[in-house]
């Protein structure tokens, strides 16, 4: 991509255990509001990386950055879903002058202490993080399994609404694939690292404007409640018929809240400093 182009990109980092089909809705809103998308999928996430990298986030926010340089994108947006949202915080925090806005789509940062408020605490899963952190476990109960461990977790994460069957196959046979499951594992078992992290963000907080997507059957008002200790600006959106997915579940107003923020914000960075 040029770095001339009149177009913002919007750089798009979908989470665990979806793929790029999580922005199916969102790609030609975009598109059609005059941005450049840019997706990228983090190593590990729904494919096999090429060799086996840090997964603490900081260090996977700095991978992007240089993928961003080597494309020549020096001012752009941000929107994370899951651990795609944690890996754009942190770039954000980095890059505060490059980044025009930035969107967190049902994420809590590693070591935000925030109560998910009803009815989400009584449909979200919260066994996959203990689950996945315990060393060797997934390893050996997983393998020949993944239609039931990745899909339990996709219905149960996305409310009653529930998620489009062919989406939902299509993320079990991406994360059933070889070498998928322990990149996967990867981004919880540096936990103790990225607590360090987020820890130092609560005191240098992201000078860039959040807008916090939560759906009100997954971790809802908590994800605005979890961005402000870190960050100054914070905007709270909660889809009332949306799980763990609300750009899937609810693309309409939920894209329309997003391109109207990236608008609103997308010539703003003069003034912030790093």
């Amino acid at each position: 991509m040029s770095a001339r182009s009149d177009r913002l990109p919007v750089v798009l980092l979908h989470g665990w255990p979806v793929t790029e089909e999580h922005w199916r809705h969102l790609l030609p809103l975009l598109d059609q509001a005059g941005f450049t998308t840019v997706p990228i999928t983090l190593p590990g996430l729904g494919a096999k990386p090429d060799q086996r990298p840090s997964f603490r986030k900081a260090d996977l926010a700095h991978w992007l950055r240089d993928v961003l340089a080597r494309r020549g994108i020096t001012r752009f947006a941000l929107i994370g879903h899951d651990w795609g949202a944690t890996v754009a915080v942190f770039l954000a925090a980095e890059l505060a002058s490059a980044v025009t806005a930035l969107v967190v789509e049902e994420e809590i940062l590693p070591g935000i202490d925030i109560d998910i408020p009803a009815p989400g605490r009584d449909h979200y899963p919260t066994w996959h993080g203990p689950f996945n952190r315990a060393a060797g476990l997934a390893e050996r109960l997983v393998p020949g399994r993944e239609a039931a461990y990745y899909g339990v977790f996709l219905q149960q994460s996305a409310g009653p609404a529930g998620l489009d069957p062919a989406t939902m196959r299509s993320y079990v046979n991406a994360y059933s694939a070889r070498g998928v499951l322990e990149a996967g594992l990867g981004y919880y078992r540096t936990r103790s690292d990225d607590l360090g992290d987020v820890q130092a963000l609560v005191t240098n907080q992201v000078a860039t404007p959040v807008l916090a997507i939560g759906g009100r059957f997954a971790l809802g008002s908590a994800v605005a409640d979890g961005v402000r200790p870190i960050a100054r600006d914070v905007t709270s959106l909660v889809l009332d018929d949306s799980g763990h997915y609300p750009l899937e579940q609810e693309p309409e107003p939920a894209g329309r809240a997003v391109v109207q923020f990236l608008r609103r914000h997308s010539s703003t960075t003069a003034a912030r400093g790093r």
